[in-house]
């Protein structure tokens, strides 16, 4: 049986194009003071919608706040989150620190089949004043531009059973492409003569 390349490309999600998330491995704020971390991502994913998420397990970590597709910032509570698709970058900032903020948090963008994303840890300093890191870009490569550590941690995988975009593959499109192969069956079926 032959199958189409475009169909292929909704059998197989994220098949075609390679994505990498890069980002900070630590950052530090201080008490009442607000951070800013840049996560950089690959050409191609620029309208897929980058998230920010707090918890040590990638499986279950609580989304902040989330991307609309656009490069409008989108704001919950003391979270911020802006793309700017032009750079392949995007940014997030958390405001009014509180101690209890020190966490694992995730950088991530959400696409069809898993999820990439890559792991900061923040710190938290007591202390009042504000503490601002952040990335920017450079000819050749990112720089880290706060005091903070100057790592790049490697990107992981989302469990694709808590992606959305698995579940509509799974729900709708697997059902769909069954029906499509169980006609070819059926069309090109021996036939009896009499």
């Amino acid at each position: 049986m032959w199958l189409s390349p475009s169909l292929l490309l909704l059998i197989l999600p994220g098949y075609s194009i390679a994505a990498k998330i890069t980002g900070p491995t630590t950052v530090n704020g201080s008490e009442q003071g607000s951070l800013t971390v840049q996560c950089a991502y690959g050409s191609g994913w620029e309208t897929y919608l980058k998230w920010r998420c707090q918890g040590a397990d990638w499986n279950y970590c609580n989304i902040l706040v989330k991307t609309n597709g656009s490069e409008q910032e989108v704001k919950k509570n003391r979270v911020s989150i802006r793309d700017n698709q032009k750079n392949h970058v995007f940014t997030v900032t958390m405001e009014n620190l509180k101690r209890d903020d020190a966490d694992s948090y995730w950088c991530g963008t959400e696409r069809p089949g898993i999820d990439l994303g890559v792991k900061v840890q923040v710190t938290i300093n007591p202390g009042t004043q504000t503490a601002v890191s952040e990335w920017t870009t450079t000819t050749a490569s990112l720089a880290f531009t706060a005091a903070a550590t100057q790592k790049t941690s490697s990107p992981l995988t989302r469990s694709p059973l808590k992606s959305t975009h698995f579940l509509f593959l799974f729900l709708l499109e697997l059902p769909l492409l069954l029906s499509m192969l169980g006609t070819v069956l059926w069309v090109n079926r021996p036939q009896r003569r009499s």
